[in-house]
């Protein structure tokens, strides 16, 4: 279930960075749609970190890297 989360707020946050840059050349500087959308896309990356730190931290996610056992 965690994975899927983390899935979707990955889809998320590109499609609000997609909006944003959408916003930056439509609007030209005269709204606010461009600042909005960045407030979205941190609070998406804010909220993605703390599910994989949760997820981490509660081993329900877990490092498989060939590197990690030394």
């Amino acid at each position: 279930m965690l994975r899927i989360i983390i899935v979707v707020l990955l889809i998320a946050t590109i499609a609000s960075l997609a909006s944003g840059a959408v916003f930056f050349f439509k609007d030209q500087g005269e709204t606010k749609r461009t600042l909005y959308a960045l407030g979205v896309r941190i609070t998406l990356a804010t909220l993605l970190m703390a599910c994989i730190v949760y997820g981490v931290l509660s081993g329900e996610l877990t490092l498989n890297a060939p590197w990690h056992n030394y």
